[in-house]
């Protein structure tokens, strides 16, 4: 079969319909697909022990001749074991494989292989667990290095790896996109060369050229783009002009004095919403660093100028909890606010949209009912996106369109999630970025303990003792449901062991706590679910509530004092800290406990690494050290690529380099018409499909 870049797998000898299913989960459907699916990790197979000489650590390769006929066996329903002896001239080597019956028949006496696993000494005897092998004459996966990718269940790395050595053979069709002249200037590689090598490279050196070349190639597109997002805000021409006004007029509204930091960055929203530009800044801080009064200060600036402000909240409880904070801090001076969401009565969303409409609310808060039809404003001036990463650049788009007016409305962004400041320059390339990186006194430090599965029920004791004390508790659950796809003995899974939300509720509510209101949250439940059981936890009507990490943007519950993750070593740092800010709100001493039973060193050091601190931007640091960005930011870069193989907080030269070659490129050719740029222009849009008004 002649395999093209756009051959379906489910082309390929041994892909089934079952099969194409489960690639299709990690999004690959052709064999260009499986090009760009980078390994995560490689493993270095080319030296070959003797079975003596084998070390017990780690995956090792050894050459062995099968001593005798494989041994079927059948434990019980849904357990078979293959066992067979293994020999060479210093020892014999017992192998064992689960539920492979196939290899009774595939494993021949007196025929030499190759074997991968690990070596494990059981008394005089050493043994292999499941181990991957091959005919010595026919390698293709040992006397390697080795390609390790990211999979997902039913789909092993063996045949990832075997699919897309298949697909090299189309390596060739790759268009050389980037421009001769700065392959030249920067000394990378072909882009035949680096796709083979990324994924079987022939040695360290060629690895090292390819993922250089791939990896800037990748910030090189992400230069160009941001290059052009920021030539788009530069061409909004005018914005709103708001009158200035006296700052202490509405500090004198606060009922504490702002933090430097937070009277730093009015200032600088100020700077903006006076100058006649339209604002795009992103106000970052960590939890609880003020930045809702930020927000209140720009839109107390819009209404003394007869505009409007829209902020737009991740949920209707955290939405309504801003509208009565707002609606205290503000009607004092005459700003009258307004709240839309999709739970509201009819005949009060149609009065709310009546007031919208004539000017008659100067500050609406709400949730995406606020980019529904028939929604308009008379003078929005501003919009505020209250945790950035739940919305994309096309709801801020969608709501700037309602505006009332030709003017392109100010955009304030607020985020909790603590970026290190040159990263958000790069990350957020159409906004400018202000830092709250001060917390206000009297914030309650929150303790913070990694606890191990042995420490469990003094840990529910602990849970009894504060809601005892009239305090609620929140426990976070990695999984909503228990996983079907259990593993087999030898495999890792991913799934194994994680506490399920609902079961581990219900189990809670029976077994554990049958005195006290355990709540249940998670992503699954319909809208109004969750917000009956974010609103029963609000009130203090639950004591316990157990939920997913959808609690990670919530309600502000001061009454909440302790909060327990379960099997914390599968959250990221940063996530972490993001869900610990749900405690420490109140006047209560407050309390993290991060259960897990990982026997991972660097897992541990991880969590001990949040266990002490609480400087946010400090954690994202280590977070972005230990995962990379494509994990640190997951979906939150709205509208921006995914990195796949860069990493923009290991490669910051290489991204200097790249920047400067974008620079250097649209200087010359500014829209990137002239026909050897047509290329770049067309990765560029392919790479900020989420983005297309960028090219406007």
């Amino acid at each position: 079969m002649e395999i093209t870049g756009r051959t379906s797998l489910i082309q390929f000898p041994g892909v089934g319909e079952a099969r194409a299913k489960k690639l299709e989960k990690l999004g690959l459907t052709s064999a260009g697909d499986l090009l760009t699916w980078y390994p995560r990790d490689y493993e270095d197979r080319r030296k070959i022990y003797t079975i003596r000489d084998a070390p017990p650590e780690g995956r090792v390769c050894v050459t062995a001749m099968a001593a005798e006929h494989p041994r079927l066996s059948r434990i019980r329903k849904g357990l078979e074991l293959v066992q067979v002896k293994v020999v060479d001239d210093t020892a014999a080597l017992h192998l064992t494989f689960f539920n492979q019956s196939y290899l009774e028949r595939a494993i021949k006496a007196g025929e030499e292989y190759i074997f991968y696993g690990s070596v494990e000494v059981q008394g005089r005897r050493k043994t292999m667990v499941n181990p991957i092998f091959e005919r010595v004459d026919r390698r293709s996966f040992t006397g390697c290095i080795m390609p390790v990718y990211r999979l997902t269940a039913g789909i092993s790395n063996h045949l990832l790896a075997s699919l897309t050595r298949q697909a090299m053979t189309c390596a060739g069709e790759a268009p050389e996109t980037l421009p001769q002249h700065i392959r030249q200037e920067h000394s990378l590689a072909a882009a035949e060369f680096s796709l083979k090598n990324i994924h079987f490279p022939e040695d360290e050196e060629a690895l090292s050229l390819a993922r250089r070349r791939l990896a800037f190639e990748e910030l090189f597109y992400l230069a160009v783009g941001l290059s052009f997002l920021k030539d788009r805000r530069g061409r909004e021409g005018d914005g709103f002009p708001l009158s200035p006004r006296p700052k202490e007029d509405f500090l004198s509204l606060l009922s504490f004095a702002p933090t430097q930091a937070q009277s730093r960055v009015m200032d600088e929203v100020a700077a903006d919403l006076t100058s006649g530009h339209p604002m795009n800044r992103l106000v970052q801080g960590d939890v609880g660093s003020g930045k809702t009064a930020v927000a209140a200060y720009a839109g107390w600036l819009c209404a003394g100028s007869g505009c409007q402000t829209a902020l737009m909240a991740p949920t209707e409880v955290l939405a309504e909890q801003h509208f009565k904070s707002l609606t205290q801090l503000l009607a004092p001076a005459g700003v009258r606010v307004g709240l839309l969401t999709g739970s509201m009565p009819a005949a009060e969303k149609k009065r709310t949209r009546a007031a919208l409409a004539s000017g008659e609310i100067d500050f609406a808060v709400g949730t995406h009912a606020l980019i529904s039809e028939g929604v308009a404003f008379r003078r929005l001036a501003l919009i505020v996106a209250d945790e950035q990463h739940r919305f994309g650049v096309a709801q801020r788009a969608t709501l700037a369109a309602k505006s009332g007016v030709g003017t392109p409305p100010h955009v304030l962004v607020m985020s909790a999630t603590p970026i290190p400041r040159t990263l958000a320059l790069i990350i957020y390339g159409d906004l400018d970025v202000s830092v709250i990186d001060q917390l206000p006194p009297g914030r309650t430090p929150i303790a913070t303990y990694v606890v191990r599965e042995d420490k469990r029920q003094r840990m529910y004791g602990f849970v009894r003792k504060q809601t005892d004390e009239g305090r609620q508790v929140y426990i976070i659950c990695p999984a909503v449901e228990e996983n079907p796809d259990a593993a087999l003995p030898g495999e890792e899974s991913p799934a194994l062991n994680l506490k399920a939300v609902k079961t581990y509720a219900e189990k809670l509510q029976k077994e554990v706590f049958p005195d006290l209101r355990v709540g249940l949250l998670h992503g699954k439940m319909k809208p109004r679910e969750k917000e009956a059981a974010m609103s029963a936890f609000a009130s203090g009507e639950t004591q316990v509530l157990v939920a997913t990490t959808v609690v990670e943007v919530g309600v502000d519950v001061p009454n909440a004092s302790l909060i327990i993750i379960e099997n914390a070593d599968r959250f990221g740092l940063s996530q972490l800290h993001q869900l610990r800010g749900r405690v420490g709100r109140g006047r209560h001493p407050s309390h993290c406990v991060l259960i897990t039973g990982t026997r991972s060193r660097e897992a541990m050091e991880r969590l001990h690494t949040l266990a002490s601190t609480t400087d946010g931007f400090k954690i994202s640091e280590e977070d972005l050290k230990a995962r990379g960005p494509g994990d640190f930011f997951g979906n939150r870069q709205h509208g921006l690529p995914q990195m796949k193989l860069a990493d923009l907080a290991g490669d910051m030269r290489l991204l200097s380099e790249a920047q400067e070659a974008a620079r250097s490129l649209l200087a010359r050719d500014p829209r990137l018409s002239h026909s050897e740029n047509r290329p770049v222009l067309d990765r560029v849009r392919q790479l900020f499909a989420d983005t297309p008004d960028i090219f406007n």
